[in-house]
């Protein structure tokens, strides 16, 4: 299928029509991510079902929502809950939320994610800002025709962890009671855990974390020319870097455990974003 201009502007404007005012940064929450989300002031709830040519998601710890409000005394559109490629949608697909949040006039992107840890200096329960990220599989979610509208056909990812934004969570950092570090996110399709093996050569090529989302997002958001901020919790340590098995539940479990410190943390970063140069 090929997606238009106009199929991204038929889901922006039907937003529109129900919420009015643009905001000004869109926030994506990754898994058991979503307490952040009862902090909005003022929400204004649409189902991710409701919105023409949107995707559903279909993970249990996402609830497939669009959350509008007030954080901090600034204007959000934030997705509780994602959308990801083991889900059965094409790469192509996954550009659909950023281009929209793009096309309703938000400046700058926050993605949060729960990742593995890789580098064995991390903890769970630890932050890891993204300071770049390795995608070794699977296709470019801006493969097909350019959508010109929203960027060209080639373009430069080499800051698109925008640096004074990454300074920004640094010194938000501060008195948070998290463990927070800076570091470069493995993209892994999933569903499935990653072996030892791989967790092995990605600590080789450089990868301090593992995940199974955010890069397609990413590289929208750059493709966009959208100031982005990357988060990932570390929910568990990677395959094989401790001798015991890998579950779901023990990801829940933690991001649970962080949510409060987390979501304080949050709303600290989108306090001052204006105090930054984009």
């Amino acid at each position: 299928m090929e997606y238009s201009y106009e199929y991204f502007q038929k889901s922006a404007d039907y937003l529109k029509k129900i919420v009015p005012y643009t905001p000004e940064i869109a926030i994506v929450l990754g898994s058991c991510l979503g307490p952040f989300a009862d902090t909005i002031e003022d929400p204004i709830v649409v189902d991710y079902k409701d919105i023409p040519n949107f995707l559903v998601s279909t993970v249990k710890s996402h609830a497939g929502k669009l959350i509008f409000g007030t954080v901090a005394g600034k204007k959000v559109v934030c997705m509780s809950g994602r959308f990801h490629s083991y889900e059965g949608y094409d790469f192509e697909q996954l550009v659909i939320p950023v281009r929209v949040f793009k096309l309703l006039g938000a400046r700058v992107t926050i993605l949060t994610n729960a990742a593995g840890a890789v580098n064995p200096s991390y903890r769970p329960g630890d932050v890891m800002i993204v300071s770049d990220h390795i995608k070794m599989t699977g296709a470019s979610p801006l493969r097909g025709k350019n959508v010109e509208e929203f960027g060209p056909r080639f373009f430069d990812v080499t800051r698109m962890y925008t640096p004074s934004l990454r300074k920004l969570a640094w010194d938000c950092a501060e008195g948070t009671g998290l463990n927070v570090h800076e570091g470069v996110y493995f993209f892994f399709t999933g569903p499935q855990f990653e072996t030892p093996a791989e967790i092995r050569a990605a600590r080789i090529l450089g990868g301090d974390a593992v995940g199974m989302s955010t890069v397609t997002e990413a590289l929208t958001a750059a493709h966009c020319g959208m100031p982005l901020l990357c988060l990932s919790v570390m929910t568990n340590m990677a395959a094989g870097v401790l001798d015991q098995p890998l579950s779901s539940e023990e990801v829940d479990e933690t991001a649970q455990m962080i949510a409060g410190k987390f979501s304080a943390y949050m709303t600290k970063i989108v306090s001052r974003i204006g105090e930054v140069e984009l």
